[in-house]
């Protein structure tokens, strides 16, 4: 009699324990609380899908952090490369942008979802949607809530991937640490930093890039566009760094305008004569300073800008803008906390509940936008599929 194997969770991580585990010969379900599976998968391809980074593998696990010793078996096992070929095989072909991320070429995720679904309904993964997870009856039933009611399933074996607490509204609300435990609390990553701009500034550059930028808060720095709302900062260079503000918020970040030149090579452009120029028109012809870079300088000084070249330099190199805080979970594109690591072991089965596995971002792990989310997500889903097949052989 062939085994059966629940996956709870439709995410990347989910889908991809499905297919492991399809590919192994077992009978496997996937049950999704939405109506539709891969739904924060889509959202990524708005930003065209990143599905990893080509950079150095050494240079690749630091960006988790803390958790880099952990998850270096997981991606190991399913590195970069192999996400690509994976990738490719479904009709897909990618290729490494100037940054080293990685893009599929079509630039979206739903040609890549679909193939994928194809693929798992030739192996014979059964999807059902609507299926809220209620965690376990008192005759370790799983139980689920559907529009016709309440539904227990009996499988060999389970798989959780139920995603962190970031865009609850595409499924992922982080309630399942409810019912399971010992859980970190969820905070935003990838977040946006709240800053108190001026009426002016809001309403007149709210929408407008600062690009090529460098922020800075301590010894931790980062680089690349960000864009101006109404609340602060959001884009690229902003999710660098947002780890390290949200946990050290209220903080003094400093932006450097043009990271590219020096202080001395600044004040020197700024030396020339003016010849009755105003300064915001001196900036711009001296150093291309477009009006919201010279209005964002106003915003750090909180007074009239420096006149001397010198000082208007430093300032330029680094405005200090005082941050609040950070956005909440339901603006962060990730979150951090989520199921402890020590409570898995090595094939990521939960060590109180035999045949229980679990991948993604309901573990506790956080990594910056650049293809390390999805990267992770896909080899956790992975060494979660296998981790459930060598446990039914066994």
């Amino acid at each position: 009699m062939t085994q059966t194997v629940a996956v709870v969770g439709g995410g990347p991580a989910g889908l991809m324990a499905a297919e492991t585990l399809g590919k192994a010969g077992l009978a496997v379900t996937v049950y999704e609380r939405m109506p539709s599976v891969g739904r924060k998968f889509l959202m990524a391809g708005r930003g065209g899908l990143n599905l990893t980074h080509s950079e150095d593998f050494e240079a690749f696990l630091r960006r988790y952090g803390p958790a880099a010793g952990r998850l270096r078996p997981l991606v190991e096992a399913f590195p970069p490369k192999a996400l690509v070929a994976w990738a490719e095989a479904l009709g897909q072909p990618t290729f490494v942008g100037s940054s080293g991320r990685v893009f599929p070429k079509a630039l979206k995720a739903s040609p890549l979802l679909r193939a994928w679904l194809r693929r798992l309904a030739d192996l014979g993964v059964e999807v059902r949607t609507r299926h809220e997870w209620l965690g376990w009856d008192a005759d370790g039933a799983l139980a689920f809530r559907t529009p016709e009611g309440e539904t227990r399933v009996r499988p060999d074996a389970t798989v959780l991937a139920m995603g962190g607490a970031s865009w609850p509204r595409l499924g992922s609300d982080g309630r399942w640490a409810e019912r399971l435990g010992p859980a970190e609390p969820f905070r935003p990553a990838n977040v946006g930093f709240d800053v108190a701009w001026s009426a002016m500034f809001r309403d007149r550059f709210e929408g407008q890039p600062l690009k090529n930028v460098a922020l800075s808060l301590g010894e931790d720095a980062s680089r690349g566009d960000a864009v101006v709302t109404r609340y602060g900062l959001e884009g690229g260079a902003v999710y660098a760094l947002s780890a390290t503000v949200r946990d050290a918020a209220p903080c003094t970040v400093r932006v450097d305008l043009r990271p590219d030149q020096t202080v001395g090579r600044l004040t020197d452009r700024l030396a020339r004569p003016r010849k009755g120029e105003s300064l915001a028109n001196h900036l711009r012809k001296a150093l291309n300073l477009s009006p919201v870079e010279v209005n964002l300088l106003r915003e750090a000084a909180g007074k009239d800008l420096p006149v001397e070249p010198g000082p208007l330099a430093r300032l330029i190199k680094s405005a200090p803008l005082e941050v609040a805080g950070v956005q909440g979970l339901e603006r962060a594109i990730s979150s951090a906390g989520g199921l402890r690591l020590d409570a898995l072991d090595e094939r990521l089965m939960l060590k109180d509940r035999p045949g229980v596995f679990v991948a993604g971002e309901m573990l506790d792990w956080e990594a910056p936008t650049g293809g390390y989310l999805l990267q992770a997500c896909f080899a956790s889903g992975v060494a979660a599929g296998e981790g459930v097949a060598a446990y039914l052989r066994a």
